[in-house]
């Protein structure tokens, strides 16, 4: 309780510098009390107490300096956890409110985190030191952090005791080297980054994909393009799944960091890489701050992680999550790798796991899959394309006919040339893939065995020895004796043993001999998934050149293309299509709109996707594309898809109708017509409860009268006006009284006034005239509104709506006289015009509120008796409007 009043008790004794002083020498006493709760109550005073202070400077000089901050850097050590974490928040308010002078900054601050951050310090208080250096970097300044900060920084960026010291280095380091600038980043810090980003630990690993594009913001376009580009691709192919996902999700913003403002014809900015869509979840952040959530889905997918940390450090944790992860992905591994086309030998294996995964899942007959082993050393693709053409129902259900007829040599050839093929499926294909040793397998489940009580753990077991097993076989008997016995079905399940744990043994053993694969070799890789993710009748090789560009570098344009592949829904992400859809418009302002070609086809893919999120996110982009891309490719390539989002979803159709008007607005006149007839589509909805639609309709009719002529708003816009004024929702009608009243300025402003007075004539026989008395109010709406506004000239509102308004104040439904009232005293007697002039129409409005003034209802008298400046109109409008309807 003392501590809670220590900042009230400051207040009452600020006169007195003696009182103050005593004050906060009680609070030095307090910060050495024994009970936590005390302690942290204290610290969460400390900025208030802080604050005032600095408001006080004259009567307490130095008073933070000498009293205050001592505490607060004390506390950052404290053995309560409750207590630390208050101090680490007290501190960066400090900081970032500058209520701690830079002198004691550098002495007093930077100096305790660097005696935190030294080796010997506690595990869990050298973590929290290395995120409050990192988070008050941006704070302190570039000279500050280059000189105290980031030698420090760089030795945690090499803990070999603790992985959660290099995963909060990771976590930060892009917020790190935009403080820093690109001179330092190049020098000292890229080295690092370097190594965490081939981290034993894959959550390491993943936080340094998730800070890509703040690392490259920093860098050189030199830098950019040799270095980080190629760093880019070992992390999109590495072994964990959740590392790909976090780099495919930062693959965009990254690519979107080579933007050239004398290509592109627009300079880069980082909100260039967003999307304008609200979507809340903010799983898109170009800073990539770390959150707490991140950190527990990581600790989740791995609780493994901080087991085998306490037996064997972190070499036995990398091998058991790095096992872990081939587990949760082995079943979709063999289907993505075929996907791949390299030179070597390993595709061959590759290609056959597909084929016979292919024909597994299709019952088809040993006899089609043994067709399609011996395609499949030719090429992938046409094996592929021979399944499909021989699978029909016939030939599925029927019993396969004896060959005939066959060419003795010609059969002899094709023996001769499976048994190479089987040879290379049999042999260890690349020295950068070593196999795994029965020791190491038998080690790893050894250590796991103590915990085979976790599910997880006991899930890893089984796979270890299942490729334990597959290890102790000789592939080439069991291949040949398979092949030999042709339909027997038990040799079938044999190649399929076989054949479900290569990939096992495939993906973990690397991970276990700590390898990695050449950058030359990865960089093909890639170029061919590209090659074959691509549906068109063009080869494979005039596909790859039609998408060839040199902006970016082109493996990262072909890595950025893949996703749109069903494959990697499977295999790394299944919202990997939608973080395609999100860094699109970024992507494309890169490349320019002379490259759109290399992108079209996967906005087509993207556009027709199955999942309304993906499209979704496209609509509410597809107005800042056509900026991009403008009018000659738009009308070519983005209209058809926007004619399509027009009878999607409503959650589609709303991306689209938030930015009706920027879309078209860029369209020629010709074809911005066109859209007339499709307005009056946006009133129907799948829900007719979602009455956001249609305010938001409103809103864009406001904006799209620039776009049209006098008539075409007559026409077309009119009638929808009409209806929304009539909608069951106040809020769209408040919007639609705004619409209609600038329809009438509109089109009075038009060289041809006969249009306004018809629409004012219709207003009257629609609303003025209605037998409901809520259309007789939405009449005295739109007067009050136009008149307001000034959307009329006053003498023209006089002829034509003024008779019918007054007319109104012999309705029977008071709601109806009180809004006639107030229209009349505080809007329309506001005027120049009724109240300089003496003409018949200021006499017919006195008279009328002298009647109102006598009527029988109490609030009708007071409405029409106030002074029009003691109350605000559209206040009292809005009460009327809620206790109405």
């Amino acid at each position: 309780m003392v501590a809670r009043s220590l900042l009230d008790t400051l207040k009452e004794v600020s006169d007195d510098e003696r009182d103050c002083i005593a004050v906060l020498e009680r609070i030095s006493r307090l910060a050495d009390d024994s009970e936590p709760t005390v302690r942290a109550e204290l610290m969460e005073q400390v900025p208030h107490i802080a604050m005032f202070c600095q408001e006080n400077r004259p009567s307490i000089p130095y008073a933070f300096s000498k009293y205050l901050l001592p505490i607060v850097v004390r506390y950052l050590a404290d053995q309560n956890n409750q207590v630390r974490k208050t101090s680490q928040a007290a501190l960066l308010v400090l900081l970032e409110q500058e209520l701690i002078e830079r002198y004691d900054v550098e002495t007093k601050v930077c100096p305790v985190l660097i005696d935190l951050t030294a080796p010997d310090s506690n595990d869990d208080v050298k973590t929290e030191a290395v995120a409050i250096m990192c988070k008050m970097a941006s704070m302190v300044g570039k000279d500050i952090t280059e000189r105290l900060v980031l030698p420090r920084f760089c030795e945690m960026c090499c803990d070999c005791r603790m992985f959660h010291v290099r995963k909060v280095c990771a976590a930060n380091f892009g917020d790190i080297c935009s403080v820093v600038g690109q001179q330092a980043t190049e020098e000292m810090l890229l080295p690092r980054f370097f190594q965490l980003c081939s981290d034993n630990v894959w959550g390491v690993r993943k936080a340094c994909a998730e800070c890509f594009m703040a690392v490259s913001c920093a860098t050189s376009q030199e830098v950019r393009r040799t270095k980080l580009s190629t760093l880019f691709i070992n992390l999109i192919s590495d072994p964990s799944r959740w590392v790909r996902q976090a780099a495919f999700q930062s693959l965009g913003p990254f690519i979107s960091t080579f933007a050239n403002p004398s290509s592109s014809g627009q300079y880069f900015k980082e909100e260039d890489g967003k999307n304008t869509e609200d979507c809340g979840s903010t799983q898109e952040n170009s800073e990539q701050v770390r959150t707490t959530e991140d950190v527990t889905t990581e600790e989740e997918h791995n609780r493994t992680e901080d087991l085998s940390s306490h037996v064997d450090g972190d070499d036995l944790a990398t091998k058991l999550e790095n096992a872990m992860e081939d587990q949760n992905t082995v079943s979709n591994n063999s289907q993505r790798e075929s996907d791949y086309q390299t030179e070597s030998s390993f595709h061959c294996t590759l290609s056959s796991e597909s084929c016979g995964e292919m024909a597994d899942e299709n019952e088809e007959s040993s006899h089609c899959c043994t067709t399609g082993l011996q395609e499949a050393g030719l090429n992938s693709q046409e094996a592929s394309l021979s399944e499909q053409e021989l699978y029909n129902s016939f030939h599925f259900w029927r019993t396969p006919l004896p060959e005939i007829d066959i060419d003795f040599e010609l059969q002899q050839t094709s023996d001769i040339k499976l048994d190479r093929e089987i040879q290379e499926l049999t042999m260890p294909v690349s020295p950068s893939i070593p196999m795994a040793t029965r020791k190491e397998l038998e080690e790893m489940i050894e250590n796991l065995e103590p915990h085979i009580d976790d599910p997880d753990v006991k899930a890893q077991v089984e796979v270890l020895s299942a490729a334990l097993r597959a290890s102790s076989l000789d592939p080439q008997e069991e291949t040949m004796a398979s092949i030999s016995k042709g339909t027997d079905s038990q040799t079938e399940l044999t190649i399929n043993d076989q054949q479900s744990f290569k990939p096992i043994l495939g993906d973990i053993v690397p991970l276990i001999g700590d390898t990695v694969e050449s950058m030359d070799s990865t960089l093909h890789y890639i170029h061919n998934d590209s090659d074959l993710s691509t549906n068109s009748s063009f080869s494979p090789e005039e596909e790859r050149k039609s998408k060839v560009q040199d902006v970016v570098p082109q493996a990262l344009l072909d890595q950025y293309l893949s996703m749109t592949d069903p494959s990697r829904a499977q295999t790394v992400d299944t919202e990997i299509a939608k973080h395609c859809a999100y860094s699109l418009p970024g992507v494309a302002l890169t490349l320019g709109r002379q490259n759109w070609h290399c992108l079209k086809d996967t906005y087509e893919t993207l556009a027709s996707d199955m999942q309304w999120k993906v499209r979704r996110t496209l609509a509410f982009s597809i107005h800042e594309l056509a900026v991009i891309l403008g009018d000659q490719l738009t009308a070519g390539d983005l209209v058809p898809v926007f004619n399509g989002f027009l009878k999607d979803l409503d959650e589609v159709r709303i991306g689209v109708l938030k930015h009706l008007h920027d879309f078209l607005k860029l369209l020629h006149v010709d074809k911005r017509r066109e859209y007339l007839y499709q307005l009056q589509e946006f009133l129907v909805t799948d829900n007719s409860r979602n009455w956001r639609f249609r305010a938001e309709l409103a809103e864009q009719l406001i904006l799209l009268l620039d776009l049209y002529s006098a008539r075409d708003i007559y026409d077309y816009l009119r009638p929808i006006a009409f209806s929304l004024c009539a909608d069951k929702v106040s809020s769209v009608r408040w919007i639609s009284y705004k619409l209609v009243s600038e329809m009438v300025k509109k089109l009075y402003m038009a060289s041809t006034s006969t249009f306004v007075v018809d629409l004012m004539n219709e207003l009257v026989e629609k609303f003025c005239r209605c037998h409901k008395w809520s259309g007789r109010q939405t009449f005295v709406f739109i007067c009050q509104t136009i008149s307001e506004d000034d959307c009329l000239p006053m003498d023209q509102f006089a002829v034509h709506l003024l008779p019918h308004l007054l007319h109104l104040a012999s309705d029977k439904v008071p709601n109806v006289r009180v809004l006639l009232a107030k229209t009349l005293k505080q809007t329309l007697l506001e005027k120049e015009y009724f109240l300089n002039s003496a003409n018949s129409h200021q006499e017919a409005v006195e008279q009328t509120i002298m009647a109102l003034q006598m009527d029988e209802d109490s609030d009708v008298k007071y409405f029409a008796s106030i002074h029009p400046a003691s109350t605000k109109i559209a206040d009292d409008a809005m009460s009327t409007a809620s206790s109405t309807y």
